[in-house]
């Protein structure tokens, strides 16, 4: 049976997500996306310009990845609700990634900005998938706005920390309907491992992959370990205990 992800009827194979920036050389976005095995690319919309087109990322996009642009650099609800639009208007689709940030130390997500701007573009007919602080509350409130996916972090953008906050993903996971979909702060294969064993749907990923010294490597390292984690997590993980537990009997060999 293959096991994929869906999100607002749509399917894919591929649990990770990549993100377009902060590499070094654009040209090389083709054979991360390759390694990675990703199916859903993440793109700001400022580095979309089809009148530029040397300068619009899209053009490394192979065809039949799903454009998931970003409202990146907005700082209020109204703010993310325009670039969406925008996004849409330039021919993006009606995928969007709802980033509200007004704290610029900690780039921390603004809940109540990001619910509002979800409210009204989900009326709109977008699919929305909001980044924001893995708080249930608060999910649950995305879902009820009509939130695809809900996109927690880990630990703050681009940190590279892994999961600082793994108990609340957790909880997530178990009361949550849509997919969870783990958005910053992962930096190891070894993070995104143990989030997938958790139950996650899947991981987005770009700074852990940009700064690699050898980033396409580093994707598909990714992508065996978003793989083997989710194989964990379907398995069925054993379960833990405090003191050890004998494989074979310890007595009555001898007797």
């Amino acid at each position: 049976m293959i096991d994929e992800l869906v999100i607002a009827g749509t399917s894919v194979r591929s649990r990770i997500i990549t993100g377009s920036g902060k590499y070094r050389d654009e040209k090389i976005i083709p054979e991360i996306l390759e390694a990675a095995g990703c199916d859903i690319v993440t793109v700001a919309l400022r580095r979309v310009d089809f009148d530029r087109p040397a300068e619009n990322v899209l053009r490394h996009i192979p065809a039949g990845k799903v454009i998931l642009p970003n409202t990146s650099g907005a700082r209020t609800a109204e703010e993310a609700v325009r670039i969406a639009r925008l996004a849409k208007t330039m021919g993006c689709g009606n995928w969007i990634k709802i980033e509200v940030i007004a704290d610029q130390k900690y780039l921390l997500p603004d809940t109540i900005e990001t619910l509002k701007a979800t409210e009204v573009l989900v009326h709109e007919g977008f699919i929305v998938l909001p980044y924001m602080t893995p708080d249930l509350s608060a999910a649950r409130r995305m879902v009820d706005a009509g939130a695809a996916a809900v996109m927690p972090f880990g630990a703050p953008i681009g940190s590279n920390r892994g999961l600082q906050t793994i108990d609340l993903i957790e909880i997530l996971v178990s009361e949550i309907s849509v997919p969870v979909i783990i958005d910053a702060g992962i930096g190891r294969p070894s993070h995104a491992a143990a989030a997938m064993e958790l139950g996650v749907d899947a991981i987005l990923l770009n700074t852990a992959i940009a700064t690699a010294n050898d980033p396409v490597s580093m994707a598909h390292a990714f992508r065996l370990a978003i793989e083997a984690g989710r194989e964990a997590y379907l398995a069925g993980l054993g379960p833990t205990s405090k003191t050890g537990r004998p494989s074979s009997p310890l007595t009555g060999f001898l007797d």
